[in-house]
């Protein structure tokens, strides 16, 4: 029988994981591969395309690609050249913040802001606000989706970081006025310098100013952006009407909509920019999406990708993608009809995503044969999810530890990065950063995040334990005097 790991054991073994992975990071550098790489270049776009108009043809077209995909998986150098994704590094801004929140190293805050300015670099030119999509162009079922186009599942990840790291840097600039302790105190990159002063005493007023403005200037600067960032998704993401109460939205600025992560995504985006920003007319489009999320529930509990008759098939990281964004909706509004959603598609989840061993399965209905087994950015997906709800939903925490103990067990490389897919026979080792390392970077530092905060929350409640001692043994006595 396999020995019990208590919870703060796994947070040792995770944190000496990330550790590694940060190193790992460093040296291989933020441009990889990726899943798509096979038909991210001319030959494997031609193939994909034609097999989507002419199926017979185009599966002989792309069976090289697939047969790679399983049993080659390094074959990927061919076909496309090492990239970088604006979702990995939004992943990566996120997980760093999260890093600095545990650890207090500045170094981790300034990796964060690091991938804040490569976002800001790739943007997607020709567009007023400010949006992201994919570095190559995308042949789907419904033509070829060209590079740079944004998206609505990349743009709100971008969103989030900008939003993270923001307000982690107001609150380590500003520990008196946030309640943190000044030992908690942290600078953006640039301004570690400004903290030592000049001379003996430390920090001249002076230089603290200096300090105190250049991050009100840079933070000024990434609320901007945020703003920027919202009026894309409200402006140029389009809506369909689908009922008197909900509506549609587009993929990108040219699609029909009809996906049922894209309208998730966007809700939760608008929803969270409404709040921030004090604009009523963010929730009302965001609410409408919402309600097209939920009416499109189905009643055994789950989502399709997609309500056009044909992409019906339901998988275990749009899944993800779907609840965790509802999680954050609620959380910001206790939105009623939304819990009830949740509890509805944990359910669901839990019985049907998962292998006998308690560890993601890639679908409960799949659209096509699969080649791999087990994917890591599912894994990812499902951590990250169940630190959203497992407050609600108590029953998630056996899942949470189950699949971290299996991240644990098997999916790390000795070079300190993951492995990306368990195949039918053997692995796919090659390192993506937008397919599943910086998501399970992201989903490990925020694993530990919590495991501290509960450290902490448990050493308070024996602090005011202990302080309750001498209190009831003075009233006793005073009680045995009467």
């Amino acid at each position: 029988m396999q020995a019990t790991i208590k919870p703060n054991q796994i947070a040792n073994r995770v944190s000496r994981v990330l550790v590694d992975f940060t190193k790992w990071v460093e040296i291989f550098g933020e441009t990889s591969h990726d899943h798509q790489s096979f038909f991210a270049g001319p030959v494997g776009r031609q193939a994909k395309s034609l097999y989507y108009r002419k199926r017979v043809v185009g599966t002989a077209a792309v069976a090289p690609m697939i047969f790679c995909e399983a049993f080659l998986p390094s074959a990927r150098r061919l076909f496309h050249q090492p990239t970088r994704f604006p979702i990995a590094d939004a992943h990566y801004a996120m997980g760093f913040a999260f890093l600095f929140q545990v650890t207090n190293d500045e170094v981790h805050l300034r990796r964060a802001t690091h991938f804040l300015g490569e976002l800001k670099k790739s943007r997607s030119p020709g567009f007023e606000e400010y949006c992201w999509g994919y570095p190559y162009d995308w042949v789907t079922r419904n033509g070829t989706i060209k590079e740079q186009t944004p998206l609505i599942t990349t743009t709100p990840y971008v969103y989030e970081a900008f939003l993270q790291v923001s307000e982690l840097v107001e609150r380590t600039a500003n520990p008196e006025d946030r309640g943190q302790p000044p030992a908690h105190r942290g600078l953006p990159s640039g301004l570690e310098a400004l903290q030592a002063g000049s001379g003996p005493g430390g920090r001249t007023e002076d230089s603290k100013q200096k300090a105190d403005d250049l991050t009100q200037n840079q933070t000024d600067e990434w609320k901007r952006i945020m703003q920027s960032i919202a009026r894309h998704a409200a402006v140029d993401i389009k809506d369909f009407r689908i009922s008197e109460t909900a509506s549609s939205c587009s993929y990108t600025p040219y699609d029909s909509g009809g996906v049922i992560n894209a309208a998730a995504y966007r809700a939760f985006l608008l929803t969270s920019a409404s709040r921030f920003f004090s604009n009523d007319d963010y929730w009302k489009i965001a609410e409408r999406n919402l309600n097209f999320v939920l009416e499109n529930q189905n009643s055994d509990g789950s989502w399709s990708y997609a309500v056009d008759g044909v992409r019906d098939f339901v998988d275990h990281y749009h899944t993800c993608f779907v609840m965790k964004a509802l999680a954050k909706v609620h959380a910001l509004t206790g939105h009623a009809a939304t819990l009830k959603a949740l509890g509805k598609g944990v359910s669901y989840y839990q019985n049907n995503l998962f292998d006998a061993d308690g560890l993601p399965k890639p679908f409960s209905r799949a659209p096509r044969l699969t080649v791999y087994k087990r994917e890591l950015y599912d894994c990812a997906e499902c951590i990250n999810l169940c630190l959203l709800l497992r407050d609600r939903f108590p029953q998630l925490e056996t899942t949470l530890e189950t699949v971290v103990k299996g991240i644990l067990k098997d999916w790390i490389k000795p070079d300190g990065s993951f492995r990306s897919r368990r195949l039918h026979l053997g692995w796919d080792n090659v390192p993506m950063h937008r397919w599943g390392q910086a998501q399970m970077f992201r989903s490990l530092a925020f694993y530990l995040r919590e495991a501290k905060k509960a450290e902490i929350l448990k050493a308070e409640m024996l602090k005011q334990r202990e302080k309750a001692k001498p209190e009831t043994a003075r009233q006793k006595a005073e009680i045995l005097k009467s």
